[in-house]
């Protein structure tokens, strides 16, 4: 696979000044979230800053939310974010889940496309917040000479939040380029079949493997605030139709499946119900004792599923009452979601490699 450090040479009928000049290429870059580079104070609060200060994720007026964030909330979450990713360090390579698994993807995608493109094509990955950083990636994929780079978001359903935001940092990413490559973004794929398909089966794995069958099964979407929909995000329509989509697929009932919403922050109502409190309702007033719980919005396990459900939502639901708590984990790089997301790619390749 050819990357940046490809021999380059001079064009035929150059000049023989004329600067070396690397084969045209497609560039695949594939995108997720981000983390921070250590568990400690100083790096957490770099990547909370950033985070937290995208105007995607939170768009209150700066000049309100700006002095909140660095006197007051930068001074004490970094201690608790920090705790809580120490709790699932990946510390045999001295990294988060959530880096350990995207790195494992974009392998599997890359063998995939050398198998398809050959030559033709560069694979990648960055992260929107934190290292490495969308930018980094983008000159080295112009540098390495893709003259068309497809960006790949991994998030199945498009927010404002999370697509958006991956989206608005590549395009300025290209905004530094002296020699701007064409550009194409993937969309959501919350409904592709090869993706229900992939989810489908990672659901009847683990239950084909429980002594006995869940009650029922949450199927929880990390929230935004209620807001958001009203002003005209698809989010909460999709994750609705993944649900349903995934339950038509597994030939369930309506009582079979739900949906909810986690990792809600700060004062206003975000999209109910909230998973920490509807799991303790299901054991307290519906009874049931044995769930399990799957996170169709993320293609990595990290920080909201390995600790968020496993620990937090886990202890609200057996604080209810509830006996057996199953947690079905992310797509990761199972052989299924590595074969969805290249097919997706493929699928958005067309016209440029066919």
């Amino acid at each position: 696979m050819l990357d940046a450090t490809s021999l380059a040479s001079r064009p035929t009928h150059a000049a023989t000044d004329h600067p070396n000049v690397p084969g045209a290429k497609v560039g695949i870059l594939i995108a997720n979230l981000g983390t921070p580079d250590n568990y400690d104070y100083w790096s957490m609060r770099r990547y909370l800053g950033e985070f937290l200060s995208d105007r995607r994720v939170i768009d209150y007026s700066p000049w309100l939310w700006q002095p909140l964030l660095q006197l007051v909330i930068l001074t004490s979450r970094p201690f608790r974010s920090g705790a809580a990713y120490k709790s699932i360090w990946n510390n045999e390579v001295g990294e988060s889940p959530l880096m350990t698994f995207t790195k494992h993807q974009h392998v599997e995608i890359k063998k995939k496309m050398q198998v398809r493109y050959g030559n033709q094509v560069m694979v990648d990955y960055c992260m929107r917040y934190g290292n490495p950083s969308t930018k980094s990636k983008v000159q080295a994929m112009i540098e390495a000479g893709c003259r068309k780079i497809l960006f790949f978001p991994l998030y199945p359903q498009y927010s404002g939040a999370t697509t958006a935001t991956a989206n608005d940092e590549f395009f300025r990413s290209l905004m530094h380029a002296k020699w701007q490559p064409s550009s194409r973004t993937v969309p959501a794929y919350f409904d592709q079949k090869i993706y229900i398909d992939a989810l489908a089966q990672s659901v009847e794995r683990v239950y084909a493997e429980s002594e006995k069958k869940p009650d029922i099964l949450v199927c929880s979407y990390h929230g935004v605030p209620q807001r958001y929909l009203m002003e005209g995000d698809p989010y909460h329509c999709q994750c609705q139709k993944t649900t349903r989509l995934l339950k038509e697929r597994l030939g369930w009932h309506d009582s079979e499946i739900i949906t909810t919403f986690q990792s809600k922050f700060g004062p206003e109502e975000w999209l109910k119900p909230y998973t920490v409190e509807e799991v303790a309702r299901l054991a307290e007033e519906d009874g049931k004792k044995h769930i399990a719980v799957i996170a169709p919005a993320f293609s990595s396990d990290c920080i909201e599923t390995l600790e968020e459900i496993n620990e937090e939502i886990k202890e609200s639901f057996e604080e209810g009452g509830g006996e057996i708590f199953t947690y079905i984990p992310c797509l990761n790089a199972d052989k299924a979601h590595i074969n969805a997301l290249s097919t997706i790619i493929e699928d958005n390749l067309k016209g440029w490699l066919d």
